[in-house]
């Protein structure tokens, strides 16, 4: 065999987000962008704001000064974490422990700063608890270090379970992750829900005979609903990592820019943010992208327009209930993850593709029998594709 074997079997299981998304190129190219609704890859489609605009020429005019494009430390510029660990002892009031740039190593994306935690945590065979429906490359990101992803179901409204997350714990359990707001349904954890996910790992601590982490994957965490805020799991519980990135709130998924935060009451804090900066430098990264680092330094507290993607969720939502399709409304993200009107998800993602849109299988989250729809296309494409909606169900339902 000309490859591994493991990655022979992740090539046949693959990510259902980037077969979707690489159909739609086939699809476009053959019926016309107009005519395909591609609901497939998160990948934000709304300007940058104007600050990261005006930024990034700045950073590029200053681009001449001694040493600005040469190495760094791996954990990423100085004044960069010292600026993200002002922030978040700034957004944290309640801890009473600030954060020091000590506690920030800057990474490459937010799967970048997962692949450091995971690879600074995990011994081979340990496990990794994850709350379905999940991002769907979470099972490799534990793999890659010698990890089993454990998923465990949330109930119906995908709110987590403490008692289903203790009853899965073992003596080999590392770590839990939650993402909220959460890709692919959109719901946004309450502060109370964490406090209580953060007492089951107190108790899956003793279970395990060692500190049970959770980590927070934010990457939405600015893309709420109704004036919801997503509340801090670092004042849910002591043993908590942060990562996340720039890539959906700042709109630049391809500038590849995110950190990874360690609270900064974690016993041993400092030797778990050595750990993560050496495996940034030895998976490959070395280090984050200088100049992205230099320009978002003052855009911490910036975004997009993200009130564009309540509009759309809105207008989707509405449309899809109107046409017969159970859903429960997300209260973040841009994401919509409706239930299937037959229990085969892969069917009916067919269905829906021959009505040229296209949509993710739920199975594909660890949650079958829904489907993702990414609202990451113009409303005016949004309202033209509710017939085709509509069309699939009837067709679906015979």
């Amino acid at each position: 065999m000309l490859i591994s074997t493991r990655m022979s079997l992740a090539l046949q299981s693959g990510s259902m987000v980037r077969k979707m998304f690489e159909e739609g190129i086939r699809l476009k190219a053959e019926h016309g962008k107009d005519k395909v609704f591609d609901y497939s890859l998160g990948n934000p489609d709304l300007p940058p704001p104007e600050s990261f605009v005006n930024a990034l020429r700045s950073a590029a005019v200053d681009g001449e000064a001694p040493g600005v494009h040469g190495y760094m430390p791996n954990g990423g510029w100085p004044d960069v974490r010292e600026a993200v660990a002002e922030y978040l002892t700034a957004i944290n009031p309640g801890l009473g422990v600030p954060f020091g740039g000590r506690h920030v190593v800057m990474t490459v994306g937010a799967a970048g700063a997962m692949n450091c935690v995971l690879k600074a945590l995990l011994d081979p065979g340990d496990e990794v608890i994850a709350l379905a429906p999940y991002f769907m490359e979470y099972g490799f990101y534990a793999d890659n270090h010698g990890g089993v992803l454990k998923p465990i179901q949330t109930d119906e409204a995908f709110r987590p379970d403490p008692d289903r997350v203790l009853a899965a714990v073992t003596p080999r359990t590392r770590a839990l992750i939650v993402n909220t707001p959460n890709n692919p349904t959109g719901a946004v954890y309450s502060e109370g829900e964490l406090h209580a996910l953060g007492e089951a790992l107190d108790e899956a601590g003793r279970i395990a005979g060692r500190p049970v982490f959770l980590i927070s994957d934010e990457p939405y965490r600015k893309i709420v609903f109704g004036g919801l805020e997503a509340p801090s799991v670092f004042s849910a519980y002591r043993h908590s990592i942060a990562v996340t990135s720039f890539s959906k709130d700042l709109s630049i998924p391809g500038e590849r820019l995110g950190y990874a935060a360690v609270s900064p009451l974690v016993d041993g804090a400092e030797e778990l943010v050595s750990a993560l900066v050496l495996a940034n430098r030895i998976l490959g990264s070395v280090n984050a992208p200088s100049l992205m680092q230099r320009v978002v330094k003052g855009l911490l507290r910036d975004s997009a327009d993200l009130s564009v993607y309540e509009t759309r969720s809105g207008i989707l939502a509405e449309a899809l209930a109107e046409a017969g399709y159970e859903l429960t409304r997300p209260q973040g993200t841009f994401y919509l993850f409706p239930r299937s009107p037959v229990p085969d998800d892969m069917g009916f993602a067919e269905t829906l593709r021959d009505e040229l849109i296209l949509a993710v299988p739920g199975s594909g989250f660890g949650r079958p029998g829904h489907f993702r729809l990414s609202l990451c296309l113009d409303e005016k494409m949004i309202r033209k594709s509710i017939p085709a909606f509509t069309r699939a169900r009837k067709r679906a339902a015979g």
